[in-house]
């Protein structure tokens, strides 16, 4: 695979090439960068950590071709998108989310996240229930089975040692940008499966990591899952996830995640007052829709389009 070279001016490592369209739009008080290609219903895709909308190029594509507008944003603080001061909680970025979907003329949409992305899927799908029409997340569990995994499971809490590592102040930014973003790379490369992220997009995700400031806006919302934990904004979030998602739910995981482990991913399905759907993909990591895109792309496709979704 041959990297695009970006041919929008000042779009710098973001703004790839591709059968796809950018743009910016307005919602909830930021700006937000966007690929779309493809009409019919909204299906809006949310990248983790450490990427931007560069993740789901492959879907794009397919999904499109399947009948449906897809669009990839970039979350705030990564890739095109505003690096705001402030604003990094879950429910802000939730709304980010439902603000994109209405500033894009839709009813309402599929929400697809991975990693960071699932955790605002989740999140929501239980605060602006109307604005999701189905949700659909990968590697991460709902946020109360994150917490709780967290808190009392000391092999998922040894998995997620990163996220510990990113509460002590500047240190962090200064090693994801040192030798340009190596750790960007590494960490890619330690959470993938036998079937390793393609090397060119790797080198992606690196240059896109060195854009000022997004270092520290991508450190911004694992802080405060962790700072918020005692804090009552915190409990008061984790009170609020309480609340079943009433959408079909199709869950997503790769056998071999060294980052979020499928017991702790597994049982999300008792959040959930709709057609669940549990999904492990034998032999893949963290990163299944690019890990094995074809297999993915299908479970995704053939879901969304089925009309009624079973258990």
């Amino acid at each position: 695979m041959t990297l695009p070279e970006s041919s929008t001016p000042g779009g710098g490592p973001v703004r790839l090439d591709g059968p796809w369209t950018h743009r910016d739009v307005a919602a909830n008080g930021a700006r937000f960068h966007i690929a779309e290609m493809g009409d019919g219903p909204l299906v809006l895709l949310l990248h983790g950590f450490p990427q931007f909308w560069w993740t789901w190029r492959h879907q794009l594509p397919a999904l499109a071709e399947a009948g449906f507008r897809a669009v990839a944003m970039d979350l705030r603080g990564v890739g095109g998108s505003d690096r705001t001061p402030r604003g990094y909680d879950p429910a802000n970025l939730a709304l980010d989310i439902t603000g994109v979907v209405r500033s894009l003329g839709e009813p309402d949409a599929a929400l697809v996240g991975h990693d960071l992305g699932g955790y605002l899927a989740w999140t929501a799908a239980v605060m602006r229930p109307k604005l999701v029409r189905r949700l659909v997340v990968s590697s991460m569990p709902h946020p109360r089975r994150w917490r709780s995994a967290m808190l009392s499971d000391f092999a998922q809490s040894r998995a997620g040692s990163h996220i510990w590592g990113f509460q002590r102040p500047w240190l962090p930014e200064r090693q994801l940008v040192a030798e340009d973003a190596e750790l960007v790379g590494r960490l890619i490369r330690d959470w993938s499966g036998p079937r390793p992220v393609e090397e060119e997009a790797v080198d992606a995700y690196r240059r896109a990591m060195l854009v000022p400031s997004t270092a520290h806006c991508s450190i911004e919302p694992y802080r405060w899952l962790v700072r918020s934990l005692a804090r009552p904004d915190g409990v008061q979030f984790n009170r609020r996830m309480k609340r079943p998602v009433r959408v079909p739910t199709l869950h997503l995981h790769g056998s071999l995640d060294p980052v979020m482990r499928t017991r702790s991913a597994a049982g999300s399905g008792e959040y959930v007052e709709a057609p669940y759907r549990w999904r492990l993909f034998d032999g893949l990591g963290h990163f299944p829709h690019e890990e094995d895109p074809a297999a993915f792309t299908a479970e995704l496709v053939n879901w969304l389009k089925d009309p009624e979704p079973d258990r």
